[in-house]
């Protein structure tokens, strides 16, 4: 009787340990030797660096608050909002009073002029909390904002804006969205006006 357990039970533990051994080491290990050649930059998080430092990652929103800067979605994630270790969505429902308040503040300092639209997605946030792109349309929308406190001209601010609008992929999954880390980084790259330029006319 206990033979004939040891028989039944034997090809099971060693089938568990060949199987823990090929999926739970051998194959993770592959896909990541692959990933770590053929994408190193993906594979390691897509961080972006400036020098030695890291300052961010193309995959994770990073909250913006000042006049000068695009502004991404609002985030639930943490009690500060773009907390990687709290990816979440606030689970607020449409009946909830504190999310009305909250979209009614975010739409009046978002809004430049009275009866303005806002873009859906500067008020709504994410269901991780961490989206790192908005649509073309929330970020020339914050074009006047972002010209007026950078002292240049909107021209310049709208075709930054414009030349990091990124097509959905393989022109089918997605849609048009622009990185807001991305657009923020070229926007400091760009001089701004001087003391005696600024009385020339802008557009």
């Amino acid at each position: 009787m206990l033979t004939d357990l040891k028989t039944a039970l034997r090809p099971a533990f060693v089938l568990t340990a060949l199987f823990a051994l090929l999926l739970g080491l051998a194959y993770p290990a592959l896909i990541t030797g692959i990933a770590q050649m053929a994408f190193p930059h993906q594979a390691n998080g897509s961080l972006i660096r400036e020098g030695d430092r890291v300052i961010g990652s193309e995959l994770l929103g990073q909250k913006f608050t000042g006049d000068g800067y695009f502004h991404g979605r609002p985030s639930a994630a943490g009690a500060d909002g773009y907390d990687a270790a709290a990816s979440a969505g606030s689970n607020l429902g449409p009946t909830s009073q504190a999310l009305v308040d909250r979209v009614k503040a975010d739409a009046d300092a978002h809004r430049t002029s009275p009866g303005q639209s806002v873009p859906a997605d500067l008020v709504t946030t994410s269901a991780s909390g961490l989206d790192p792109h908005i649509s073309p349309e929330a970020a020339l929308s914050q074009v006047v904002r972002v010209a007026a406190a950078r002292s240049i001209k909107r021209a310049t601010v709208e075709a930054l804006v414009r030349r990091h609008i990124e097509a959905p992929m393989f022109g089918l999954l997605g849609e048009n969205r622009i990185n807001v880390l991305a657009l923020n980084r070229a926007l400091d790259a760009v001089p701004r006006v001087t003391a005696l330029d600024r009385t020339a006319p802008r557009p």
